[in-house]
């Protein structure tokens, strides 16, 4: 598992298992929201139906601040 933040968007994409290339997703659900409602979650699918990756927006209020630390800064 491989976690990524952007601080000026404040926005974390964790790829589960390899790295996800861009546009490979084939499916992402949309609108899924913590339950404090701070932040959306969106999860990408490959072409099988598989779970790939997982994008946070406003990453800051949905991961440990720890987590943000060690997740490589793009």
């Amino acid at each position: 598992m491989n976690i990524r933040y952007d601080p000026e968007v404040d926005a974390a994409y964790i790829a589960i298992g390899r790295a996800v290339a861009p546009g490979e997703a084939a499916t992402q659900v949309h609108g899924i929201r913590s339950p404090r409602g701070e932040g959306e979650i969106i999860l990408d699918f490959d072409a099988q139906g598989h779970v790939i990756g997982i994008e946070l927006l406003g990453a800051s209020s949905l991961l440990r601040s720890e987590d943000i630390e060690r997740a490589e800064t793009v």
